[in-house]
């Protein structure tokens, strides 16, 4: 190693369940006119599932307690941002989601979904958790924690806006068009894989050029990146001449994944909106006490384990919250840190969701490296990982095995499809689950067919529950003595958006949508909301007083 600077399952037919310890919360709530009711009522929902009971008061803040500890969360739509945001279109349009979404279309384009506030009440429960977990406020009273539907959209156009704000004349082309594909039997699919050979494999068997094939292969990786995926035509022409079933048992032979795009979410979607699952596990030992100073989570160590952008947000996010997060990189370190466009030597990307973090570099596909990770492990409290289906329970690294050894531990993993999709699911990606879950068909404008949104909705919400489901962990952990296993994925966090209390009305704007993120980074009326160093991201979501 060397250093640098199960609850029950969830299934199609029902809705996501969880064997979470109740934590003995009260949350009074109700939405005044004006303010963010969605985002409220999500917060209170996840609360009242991790064990909390809810009344109804006059206020748009809710307040939780366990034992003699009180927190008070304010959530409202501005925030810091000095804007006059009074709903959820006003905050997409001012705060860059229609502008990143857009892109693919050629202009800015709301979401169908009020996918910010979806964001801001997982914030708001997450941060309500944390100021629970930290102890008393130091006058015995309430802490006080307040976010904002405003910083949850910030937050979601983050690695966007790092990347149009760095230093580097690194061009940046937002051409409309991409995926999904359409077969010649009329059936839309995503199309995933993460290996370059089986990329041109497929397209070679589809008689593509070579050239048209490898001119594609660059948009279609970074698409993740830059919500744009340009594609030469001969790629849609080719998959149009199949049917699917035989596009379905080429991909197969070749080891690509197709996923047929949904018309719309399915009736389950309609019930039970946790998502995700905590679990007990490991022998009891001494229950610990929060420090009870600083930031929430001072003094928590978490070694993290993790790629792309929803267990790194997931970290981000608990490093924000005080928490030190270790994280473990392979021999070389992680390749997404040489993404431009740079700022400082370093992915503006790969630093909007891992600048603060300390590192270390270990192969786990080795004894040793293995060895480290545990090492690591044994002076932390959580563990995050978003490792392959089965591979931490191969390496040693799973939670009844770590639990064993480290009592208290709590292990957050975040995965693409959970266990739904058996033990060898198709790579678990966010536009492929988009289409499964139908939350594509909820994303596409009026009038044409189901298309997923290149903005990685499912990446950042299922960040930020991951983070939401780690600290609840952690509560938990404090609390009972016992280790967590922790569970979240894609899936949960699409099927969560996918609920109909997040289905938009069109509705007008009383702001212009942002035609440019660096026209964003530039208002001073945002600034209080943004950090700047070398890029522009958003700054911390939440603010506590105790």
């Amino acid at each position: 190693m060397t250093a640098t600077a199960a609850g029950p399952r969830t299934t199609a037919a029902g809705p996501l369940t969880t064997a979470a310890p109740r934590i003995g919360c009260t949350a009074p709530v109700s939405a005044r006119d004006g303010a963010p009711a969605t985002a409220v009522r999500l917060a209170v929902a996840h609360l009242r599932a991790l064990g909390c009971g809810t009344e109804h008061g006059r206020s748009g803040a809710f307040t939780a307690h366990y034992g003699p500890v009180r927190a008070r969360c304010e959530v409202s739509w501005a925030g810091p941002v000095d804007l006059p945001l009074t709903s959820e279109a006003d905050v997409q349009a001012a705060c860059g989601l229609t502008q990143v979404h857009g892109r693919r279309y050629g202009a800015p384009t709301p979401l169908g979904v009020d996918y910010a506030s979806c964001v801001a009440g997982a914030l708001a429960a997450t941060g309500t958790l944390a100021a629970l977990a930290a102890g008393p406020a130091d006058d015995g009273g309430e802490i006080r924690v307040t976010t904002s539907v405003a910083q949850a959209a910030l937050l979601s156009v983050g690695q966007y806006l790092a990347a149009a704000t760095a230093a580097d004349d690194w061009p940046e082309r937002h051409a409309p068009g991409g995926p999904p594909f359409a077969a010649a039997d009329g059936v839309r699919f995503e199309l995933e894989t993460l290996d370059p050979e089986a990329w041109r494999g497929f397209w070679s068997a589809l008689g593509v050029d070579r050239a048209d094939a490898a001119r594609g292969w660059l948009p279609f990786q970074q698409r993740y990146a830059t919500a744009v995926c340009p594609l030469p035509p001969a790629l849609h022409e080719a998959v149009a001449r199949l049917p699917f079933p035989e596009l379905g048992r080429l991909a197969d032979a070749i080891g690509v994944d197709l996923t047929p795009v949904a018309a719309g979410p399915p009736p389950w979607a309609d019930g039970d909106e946790r998502p995700w699952r905590l679990r007990p596990t490991g022998p009891p030992a001494a229950p610990q006490a929060a420090p009870g100073t600083g930031a929430p989570l001072d003094g928590v160590t978490v070694v993290e384990v993790c790629r792309r952008v929803q267990g790194p947000l997931a970290g981000h996010l608990l490093r924000l919250l005080g928490a030190r997060v270790v994280r473990v990189e392979p021999p070389g370190g992680d390749p997404m840190r040489g993404m431009p466009p740079m700022a400082g030597g370093t992915s503006a990307r790969f630093t909007a969701l891992n600048d603060g973090k300390e590192t270390v570099e270990a192969d786990l596909t080795t004894a040793s490296g293995r060895a480290a990770v545990r090492e690591l492990l044994a002076g932390a409290e959580v563990f995050l990982h978003s490792l392959a289906p089965g591979k931490d329970r191969r390496s040693g690294l799973d939670a009844d095995t770590l639990t064993a050894h480290r009592p208290g531990l709590v292990h957050a993993a975040a995965s693409g499809w959970g266990d739904e999709r058996g033990s060898r699911p198709p790579v678990g990606t966010d536009f492929p689950v988009q289409a499964w879950t139908g939350l594509a068909a909820l994303v596409t404008p009026p009038g044409l067919p189901p298309t997923p949104s290149l903005l990685t909705l499912t990446d950042v919400l299922g960040g930020v529950i991951c983070a939401e489901g780690a600290v609840a962990g952690l509560l938990a952990a404090r609390r009972t003595g016992r280790g967590q296993a922790v569970t979240s994925s894609l899936l949960s966090a699409a099927r969560l958006l996918c609920g109909p209390r997040f289905r938009s009305a069109p509705a007008r704007t009383t702001v212009p949508d942002r035609a440019d993120l660096t026209d964003l980074a530039a208002d001073p009326r945002l600034a209080p909301a943004l950090d700047r160093d070398l890029c522009a991201r958003a700054a911390n979501p939440w603010e506590f007083h105790r």
